[in-house]
């Protein structure tokens, strides 16, 4: 096992990781920028070093100086967390290059799927259902109109370097296609440094399953169960539960399988997570995207099932064998994500926390890098936290989110938590009836 361990990232997940690798004896090194000087993940590290100014173009997402420091603190690997440089090919090969082990897939694993045209044919070609889609990236609107055509209408348009719901847009019909092409093309370039563009059915109503998965170093790609992430604003998902009670077992027994052909093709190794659109009413489904990373809302796959899954990653970068038997799930888990935003129109709010109260039960899980007296600044994502619940079954779990939700206090800052509150009420969503429209009915 490593004996030492330089996470790649900031706020809550950086805390997460470290926290874990401690538990493992591991002694670990935080990165971070001036704006995160007294963050909580700076001071759970035992070391740290300062990357630049606030700008993640100057820190963050800086390879170099990452792995400078590195070098200046000796360690043995980088786990690179989600976003920022976690799906970055280049990134895994100037770790690897400078002689240190990356904590994640390879990179012609995350190239294979970092682009959602080249990895829509590569799981086609391995059995894996997707929907109707552009299998070249369409360079003008007379091309993109002549594909949607074949495709029909609603569709979506993604960014076909894009990902985790970023950069994608619902296109109605032939002439609100025309008018938004160009301009879909230019933010395509500008977030994500290429213009391409993937049209693809949208499929309504639809429920968005993923299915965590598990690269293990003998070959195999094992699947530990499902999420559903339907409550949704802006293609950004809000609130995520394991298992999906509603999924018939029998297209549950499909899913899994497909998400472990897709993580076959590519011979992944580590934690992924392959993503899919469901339609409820016939239990077809789609392939969306596979995510070579750790996931947001891997908590809720870790309360039903009793593993650790950063450690799990650490082992299998470490070249080791993992035991997966403790990994049967048990009862249901809820994770509700608290973000700096106004929880009406889905923008971010920054400010300063002076108030900050959780809750103390043993079936609540809370993963966060603020506390009272932090400063959430406009250069990051506004997650503040994620709240999860556990309970024998579905019914449980919600009376405890909304137990928990009502007794939390985090403030002057904005968060979403009138629109949490909003959702753990809602009669469609307890009684397991909605779809990804929820948030854009209400």
């Amino acid at each position: 096992m490593f004996r030492s361990l330089l996470v790649a990232n900031r706020g809550e997940i950086a805390v997460r990781i470290v926290r874990t690798a401690r538990s493992m004896g591991i002694r670990t090194v935080a990165v971070y920028s001036e704006a995160d000087a007294d963050a909580l993940h700076v001071r759970e590290a035992d070391e740290a070093a300062l990357l630049g100014p606030a700008p993640v173009q100057q820190s963050y997402l800086d390879i170099a100086r990452i792995i400078a420091a590195a070098q200046a603190h000796r360690v043995e690997a980088i786990h690179p967390g989600y976003g920022l440089l976690s799906e970055n090919a280049g990134f895994a090969r100037a770790v690897s290059g400078a002689g240190i082990a990356f904590v994640g897939p390879s990179p012609e694993a995350i190239e294979a799927m970092g682009d959602k045209s080249s990895a829509r044919r590569l799981v086609a070609r391995h059995g894996v259902p997707v929907a109707r889609g552009t299998g070249n990236p369409p360079r003008t609107v007379a091309e993109a109109l002549e594909a949607a055509n074949g495709i029909g209408f609603p569709l979506m348009l993604k960014a076909a370097a894009g990902g985790g719901g970023i950069g994608m847009s619902a296109v109605e019909s032939a002439e609100e296609l025309e008018r938004v092409f160009d301009q879909a093309r230019a933010r395509a370039e500008r977030m994500f440094g290429v213009p391409d563009l993937l049209l693809e059915q949208l499929v309504r109503p639809a429920r968005h399953v993923e299915v965590q998965i598990m690269g293990l170093n003998d070959g195999r790609v094992i699947a530990l169960g499902e999420r559903d992430c339907s409550v949704q604003r802006r293609f950004q998902k809000v609130v995520e539960e394991t298992p999906a009670r509603w999924l018939d077992d029998r297209i549950r027994e499909r899913l899994l399988a497909a998400a472990v052909r897709a993580g076959e093709c590519v011979d992944y190794r580590g934690a992924g997570t392959v993503e899919f659109l469901v339609d409820p009413t016939t239990g077809a489904f789609a392939f969306l995207e596979m995510n070579t990373r750790l996931q947001v809302e891997h908590p809720v796959t870790e309360m039903v099932t009793g593993l650790d899954l950063v450690e799990l990653q650490l082992r299998i970068a470490a070249g080791e064998q993992v035991d997966l038997r403790a990994g049967r799930p048990r009862g249901h888990a809820i994770e509700f994500r608290l973000y700096a935003e106004d929880p009406v129109r889905f923008l971010p709010a920054p400010g300063r926390i002076d108030s900050w109260t959780l809750p103390d039960h043993e079936w609540f899980r809370v993963d966060t890098g603020y506390g009272a007296g932090s400063e959430v600044t406009r250069y990051y994502d506004p997650l503040i936290a994620k709240l999860c619940v556990h309970g024998d079954d579905r019914q449980a779990a919600l009376a405890r989110a909304r137990q928990v939700l009502s007794e939390i206090v985090v403030g002057p800052v904005t968060t979403n938590l009138p629109l949490l509150r909003a959702v753990a009420e809602h009669p469609r969503f307890c009684e397991d009836t909605h779809d990804t429209r929820l948030l854009m009915n209400d």
